[in-house]
Order: structure tokens, then C-alpha cells, then sequence
């Protein structure tokens, strides 16, 4: 009598311990997927809003040491002469996005590994950015007639090459095994009620006499 009601305890808690582990699965789940939304709204704003001066202080900065430059909101003007307008497509806001988006779209990452790997992403985007911007300056200055062909070749595939670059830099620095929605998408068929009709019930075995 003793060993099953001690049975029953334990398949208890365990049940109460998975129902409160399968909870916490679907929160992070919707928690996550609400935070990609919102940072998808109103045109990427969060992102122009916190990379703008981040990107356009060390350029600005990094111009300095070498030309006479001044700064009025995101035009760097060199020599007086050379303006250097950073727009929303310089910023690459719709790039960030993509990298959190692929960032918050893996579970099984904890809550520390997964700000790590953010900052990570966003971090090097930021410098590999810098570099681009500072490299299509030394271009347009240098007055190469294949600075438009340059501009839109680093916008266009460069950017996401870069994107692509840094994805797969972090999976083989953070072990990341998981693919992004994919895992989601199945571990939220597993637990469907959809999944669940399909299986079908044991058959009982029949004691023979």
C-alpha cells in the first residue's frame, strides 16, 4: 500500500513538473515571437533609433583622424566640401532586424546565452557596417567612377552576406542546434491537440486463461 501511494506522489509531481515545464515552453514561445513583432512595427523604427548614432559617431570619429570634418545630425561633411548623408539604408535597420529575428526564433537557449548571442550579432553587424560605410566614403572621395555600382553591390549583396556571415559565425561559437522556426514549429505539433488525435490507443492484451 505504501509503495503506491508513493507512486501516485511522484506521478503527480512529475505531472505537475511537466505541465509547468510544457507552461513555460509556450510562454517563452509566445514571449519571443511578441518581441519580433514589435520590433517589426512602424518600419524598423527601434533599430534606426538606436544604431544611427551608433553608427554615424564612429564614422564620424574615424573620419576625423584623417580630413577636416563637421557634423550636422547625419551628414558628415569633409573638407567643406564632400557631404556624407547616413540614411535609413546606410543604418541597415531592416538587417538588424533579421539577425534578432533569428536570434529569438531558437528555443532551448537560456535567457543569458541568448542576450550573449545578441549582442554578439548586433555588435559585429555594427562594426562590419562602420567599415562599409567608411570604405564607400574613400570611394565617393577618390571620385572612382564605379561608385554607384559599389554602393548598390554592398547594399544589396553585401549586407546580406554579412547577415548570413555573422548567423553562422554564432552557431558554431554558441553550439546552436536548433533551426530557427523550424524547432518551434515542431515542438508546438508535438504538444497540438492535432498530433495527439493521430495517435492511436494501445490495445490491451487479453490474459489468456
Amino acid at each position: 500500500m505504501k509503495k503506491r501511494k508513493t507512486k501516485k506522489r511522484n506521478n503527480k509531481r512529475r505531472g505537475k513538473t511537466l505541465g509547468f515545464r510544457e507552461g513555460k515552453e509556450l510562454f517563452s514561445v509566445f514571449a519571443r515571437y511578441l518581441i519580433i513583432i514589435l520590433a517589426s512595427l512602424a518600419n524598423f523604427w527601434i533599430f534606426y533609433l538606436i544604431f544611427t548614432p551608433l553608427t554615424v559617431y564612429p564614422v564620424f570619429f574615424i573620419l576625423s583622424l584623417f580630413f577636416d570634418v563637421s557634423l550636422l545630425n547625419n551628414i558628415v561633411l569633409i573638407n567643406n566640401q564632400i557631404p556624407i548623408e547616413l540614411i535609413k539604408a546606410c543604418i541597415a535597420g531592416s538587417a538588424y532586424f533579421l539577425l534578432l529575428t533569428l536570434n529569438l526564433s531558437i528555443p532551448k537557449i537560456n535567457f543569458k546565452k541568448r542576450i550573449k548571442m545578441i549582442l554578439f550579432s548586433f555588435s559585429s553587424l555594427l562594426v562590419l557596417n562602420v567599415l562599409r560605410i567608411l570604405l564607400l566614403t574613400w570611394v565617393f572621395i577618390e571620385g572612382y567612377s564605379f561608385f554607384d555600382i559599389t554602393h548598390k553591390l554592398f547594399w544589396y549583396g553585401i549586407s546580406v552576406i554579412f547577415v548570413v556571415g555573422i548567423w553562422f559565425t554564432e552557431v558554431k561559437l554558441f553550439k546552436i542546434k536548433e533551426i530557427p522556426f523550424y524547432s518551434d514549429i515542431k515542438h508546438l505539433y508535438k504538444k497540438s491537440l492535432f498530433k495527439k488525435s493521430k495517435r492511436k490507443p494501445k490495445r490491451k492484451l487479453r490474459k489468456k486463461h
